[in-house]
Order: structure tokens, then C-alpha cells, then sequence
């Protein structure tokens, strides 16, 4: 627990010095710097409520029009794709905490989503289990709605009851019955999302099942408008 603590310590540390561009490489520069940025995180029209890459002038993909999910709106800063899963892998699952401050600033220079952080009264972080969070030592999605917004982050508002079943091989509508009951809001403050506007923040969206499930909780609690923005979205294969 020491040396988990000691490693992000130190990467917060390290992330206020002179970096190295942990794409290009480039040195003196950001830990992600502005020219990566805009090579491989460049704006695209996406689905206005699940974020899917579409053509331009199309606001939502045919799956939100059939089956519209629980989000008013849904941002993603970039696809899933080379540079950024080894960036995520290494800032969730390495200690890497000091990269937690660039990829806030990549998700915040994305098209629409500071003025959806703005309008926010609550923005909530994706939760993790109990478990989880003891196994990693924190919550990557916390890490990075704390520094997005952190007067109106709150973590305690929703919660996960379970991990995740297997969802290989399911339907849009098998995964959402799948992960019914995985999240909830905690009993105490059930209210706290009634007439609100909620943000939820998560690093990768891969089919919006988990995203789709929280924000249905969120509109049963009475939350008034909901937006998800998330780091990277999973994109289908050209």
C-alpha cells in the first residue's frame, strides 16, 4: 500500500517539472504534449447520445434513434486507438497519477464538453467496487473529475454493488439487462441528484452498457439532464 501511495506521490510530483512527451517524446514538453494532441486526438462527428463516429451533418447514430439510451448527451475526447490505450493502461493500472492531469486536459480541450462541466451542479465519477478500488489504490474516472471540476465532483454519490459480468458476444439491450442493479445511489443521499445536472465521467466507453446503466439510475433519482463524457470511445472498424 506504501509503495502504491509513494508512486503516484511521486508521478504528481513529476508531472509540475520539465517532461518528456510520453507519444513523441519530445523533451522539454508536456507529459502529453499539444502537438500529439492534435494529431491523434482530432475532433469528429460523434452520436450526440452515445458518441459513435458518424458522418458529418448526422447527429445520431440509428441505434440511439430506435432505442434512445438514458443520456441527454455524450462527449468523447478521442477514439480508442494508438497512442492513448498505453497512455490509459499506464495512468490506471501503473501508478501513473501525474498523467491524470493531462488527460483532464485533453478531455477538456474536446469540443462541448467544458461547457457541459460548466453547466453541471453535479459531476459524478464513474464508481468502482470496494475491491476494485483497494486493488488499484484509486478511481481513475475520480482522478479525473477532480480535476476537471473539482468544486462539484463528488464520488459518493453513486455507487457500484458488483464487478461487471462477462458481456462477450451480447446484444446493446442483452448487455443493459445484464448489468441492471450494478449501480446505485447511496441510500443517504438519494436526493442529492433530484432536479440536478449530472456529468459522468469515465475513462474508455466500449459499448455504453455501463454508462447507459448508471445514467438510468441517475434518471430514477430525478436527475433533470444528464451528459457522459469519457476519455476514449471504442470505435467500430472502418
Amino acid at each position: 500500500m506504501f509503495r502504491r501511495w509513494a508512486q503516484r506521490a511521486f508521478s504528481s510530483v513529476a508531472a509540475g517539472l520539465p517532461s518528456q512527451c510520453s507519444v513523441c517524446r519530445a523533451w522539454p514538453a508536456r507529459p502529453i504534449c499539444d502537438a500529439c494532441v492534435a494529431r491523434f486526438a482530432p475532433p469528429k462527428p460523434r452520436c450526440m447520445t452515445c458518441a459513435l463516429p458518424l458522418p458529418p451533418g448526422v447527429s445520431r447514430c440509428s441505434a440511439c434513434v430506435s432505442s434512445p439510451p438514458p443520456l441527454d448527451a455524450c462527449h468523447a475526447a478521442c477514439a480508442y486507438e494508438w497512442p492513448w490505450p498505453e497512455r490509459i493502461a499506464e495512468f490506471k493500472f501503473r501508478g501513473s497519477a501525474g498523467l491524470a492531469s493531462p488527460l483532464a486536459t485533453l478531455l477538456r480541450s474536446a469540443p462541448w464538453i467544458e461547457a457541459a462541466i460548466e453547466k453541471a451542479d453535479l459531476v459524478l465519477p464513474m464508481p468502482l467496487t470496494t475491491a476494485r478500488l483497494r486493488e488499484r489504490g484509486f478511481n481513475q474516472a475520480h482522478e479525473l473529475a477532480k480535476r476537471l471540476a473539482p468544486a462539484t465532483t463528488d464520488p459518493g454519490v453513486l455507487l457500484r454493488t458488483r464487478e461487471a459480468p462477462a458481456q462477450r458476444g451480447l446484444t446493446r439491450a442483452e448487455r443493459l439487462s445484464n448489468l441492471r442493479g450494478m449501480f446505485a445511489l447511496e441510500p443517504l443521499r438519494a436526493t442529492a441528484v433530484r432536479g440536478r445536472r449530472v456529468v459522468l465521467v469515465d475513462d474508455v466507453m466500449t459499448t455504453g452498457a455501463s454508462v447507459f446503466t448508471a445514467a438510468e439510475v441517475l434518471r430514477r433519482g430525478g436527475a433533470s439532464h444528464i451528459t457522459a463524457i469519457v476519455l476514449a470511445r471504442t470505435d467500430p472498424p472502418a
